[in-house]
């Protein structure tokens, strides 16, 4: 957070561009084989991630686009693949481990960790799911 307010200052008395990503645990594409059985089998593996991740190709695509995109002042995007890194529904992830969590949105997503803002302002979209590796 320190740094993000940091970078907003800098931004408004620079004029310069800043792009902050919150990039989310970084899965290398060797590593779905290796890893992602174990994450099937066992979910509570996975929690401390929110379930969620970024290939290492598309967090790559991310900062080209934020490369390639001039004009936007400040913004933060998360940076996250569309769905789960467990084999489980969003709706049997909040039964199993957010009971009791109101939810806010009409919809629940794929993710818990959205990259809707990088698809809409950047259009990023990731490629490298984890079901299309194993």
């Amino acid at each position: 957070m320190v740094n993000e307010a940091t970078a907003k200052s800098f931004q408004r008395r620079s004029g310069i561009d800043i792009y902050g990503l919150r990039i989310n645990n970084v899965i290398e594409p060797h590593e779905y084989k290796e890893k992602f059985p174990a994450y099937m089998e066992n979910p509570d593996l996975r929690r401390r991630n929110i379930f969620s991740y970024i290939d290492a190709r598309d967090l790559g695509q991310m900062v080209q686009k934020c490369l390639d995109t001039d004009g936007l002042g400040y913004e933060v995007f998360n940076v996250s693949n569309d769905d789960h890194s467990v084999g489980l529904s969003s709706e049997k992830l909040i039964e199993t481990y957010y009971q009791g969590v109101e939810i806010k949105i009409p919809k629940v997503p794929e993710s818990f960790y959205t990259n809707e803002k990088a698809k809409q302002l950047l259009g990023f979209q990731p490629c490298h799911s984890w079901r299309a590796c194993l």
